[in-house]
C-alpha cells in the first residue's frame, strides 16, 4: 500500500484546516487560546464598532456580519472544537451540509439587551475613578495593567436566570402583562380601579421554574476583568480614559462606560508639574555657591540633563533650561524645565576651615587666628 501520497494529501488538508481555523480568530483579533470572556469581550467591542446603525463606512454591515458569524461558531465550545480541529467545512459536515447561521441583528439583541440606536434603551451606570500615575510615565507614556470587579451576564442563561428556555413560563397572575387590575372601594358602592405592578412576576410576565444552577437566577455573576491603561505623554492632568461599554452588565440596561480620570501621584522631595513646566529642587554647597560646579541631574526618562553654574548661585536662584519640561499633549514640543537651588551651609567649621574664610573674606593672616 503506497502511503506517501496519502500521508502528503492528509498534510495538506491538515495544514489547509489549521489556516482556515485561524480566519474565525482573526475576525474577533483574538489568539486561538483566547478564553470565553476574551471572545465575549471581543464580540462585544466589534460588533458595536461595526453595527450598521453606528458604522456608516462602506463594508461596515458585512464586517458585522463577518463578526456575529465568528462569534456564534468560538463561543459554542463545540462548535468551535470542530472548528478548531477541522475549519468550516468540518461545521458543515456535523451540522449535515447545512450551516446554520443566527440572525446577527437578533444575536447583537440578544447580546445587549436592545438596539444601539433605539433612545428609548436603558444604559447602565457609568463608573469613574481617580486613577493616579508616576510622573514618569505621563513623560514618557506607559501601558499600565488594572483588574475591575464587576457584573457580567450569567455565560449559561445570557442574563434569563432560567436554567432553560423551557422553564421560563408566563405568569399566570398577570397573564405575561406584568401588571393586575386592582379594584378598590371609595364611598358605598363607589368602586375605583388602578394598574399595581403584579407581585408574582415584579413586572416581568414571567416567571421562573427552575433558576439557572451558575448564576441562581441573578442573571449575572461577579468577574475580574482586565484591562490596559495607555497613557499618552504629556496627557493634562485629569486627563479621561474612556472604556466603552464595560460597566456592570445587567439583562434590563445595555451597560454603561468606566471612565478613569488620570492623576499624577504626589512623590515627595521629587520632581514637580505645572501643566507643561517641570520643577526640580537641587541642593548644593556653599562651596558650589560660590565658586560654580558642573552636576548631572537625571531626567523622569533616564537621559542626563547637565547643570552648569559659572561664579556665585544665591540660595532660592531658579536656572530655567529650555525644552526640558513636559512634553505637550498630541504634540512635538516640550516645555522648560526650572531647578530651584537650595545652598546647605555646614553645621560646625574646623579651626583652618575658619582661618582660610577669614583671610578670604577679610585679609586676616594665620597671625590673627586667635582673634577669630
Amino acid at each position: 500500500m503506497a502511503t506517501g501520497p496519502f500521508l502528503l494529501v492528509f498534510a495538506i488538508f491538515l495544514c489547509f484546516a489549521l489556516v482556515n481555523a485561524a480566519d474565525l480568530y482573526k475576525v474577533l483579533e483574538v489568539s486561538r487560546t483566547a478564553s470565553e470572556q476574551d471572545i465575549r469581550k471581543a464580540y462585544k467591542k466589534l460588533s458595536r464598532k461595526y453595527h450598521p446603525d453606528k458604522n456608516q463606512d462602506a463594508g461596515a454591515e458585512d464586517k458585522f456580519v463577518e463578526v456575529a458569524h465568528a462569534y456564534e461558531v468560538l463561543s459554542d465550545s463545540t462548535k468551535r472544537q470542530i472548528y478548531d480541529r477541522h475549519g468550516e467545512e468540518g461545521l458543515k459536515a456535523h451540522e449535515g451540509g447545512q450551516q446554520h447561521h443566527a440572525n446577527p441583528f437578533d444575536m447583537f439583541s440578544s447580546f445587549f439587551g436592545g438596539h444601539p440606536a433605539h433612545d428609548q434603551v436603558r444604559r447602565g451606570p457609568t463608573s469613574v475613578s481617580e486613577f493616579e500615575v508616576s510622573l514618569a510615565d505621563v513623560y514618557k507614556g506607559a501601558s499600565i495593567d488594572f483588574m475591575i470587579k464587576k457584573k457580567i451576564l450569567c455565560d449559561h442563561c445570557r442574563g434569563s436566570g432560567a436554567a432553560s428556555d423551557g422553564d421560563i413560563h408566563s405568569c399566570s397572575g398577570c397573564g405575561g402583562s406584568g401588571v393586575r387590575i386592582v379594584k378598590q372601594q371609595i364611598f358605598p358602592g363607589m368602586f375605583a380601579q388602578s394598574q399595581v405592578t403584579c407581585n408574582d412576576c415584579g413586572g416581568r410576565g414571567t416567571v421562573i421554574a427552575k433558576p439557572c444552577p451558575h448564576c441562581g437566577g441573578s442573571k449575572v455573576l461577579e468577574h475580574t476583568a482586565h484591562y490596559t491603561l495607555e497613557v499618552p505623554k504629556g496627557a493634562p492632568e485629569g486627563f479621561e480614559v474612556v472604556f466603552d461599554g464595560e460597566g456592570d452588565e445587567s439583562p434590563d440596561w445595555e451597560a454603561g462606560d468606566v471612565v478613569l480620570r488620570v492623576r499624577t501621584r504626589a512623590e515627595k522631595g521629587s520632581w514637580r508639574r505645572k501643566e507643561t513646566s517641570l520643577y526640580w529642587r537641587e541642593t548644593i554647597g556653599v562651596d558650589e555657591a560660590l565658586l560654580g560646579f558642573e552636576r548631572n541631574l537625571t531626567h523622569l526618562d533616564g537621559h542626563t540633563v547637565q547643570l552648569v553654574r559659572k561664579g556665585v548661585t544665591q540660595p532660592g536662584f531658579v536656572q530655567t533650561i529650555k525644552a526640558e519640561g513636559m512634553p505637550h499633549f498630541q504634540r512635538s514640543e516640550y516645555g522648560d524645565l526650572f531647578v530651584e537651588y537650595n545652598v546647605v551651609l555646614p553645621t560646625e567649621l574646623s579651626t583652618d576651615t575658619r582661618r582660610h574664610l577669614a583671610e578670604a573674606f577679610y585679609g586676616k593672616t594665620s597671625r590673627d587666628k586667635d582673634e577669630l
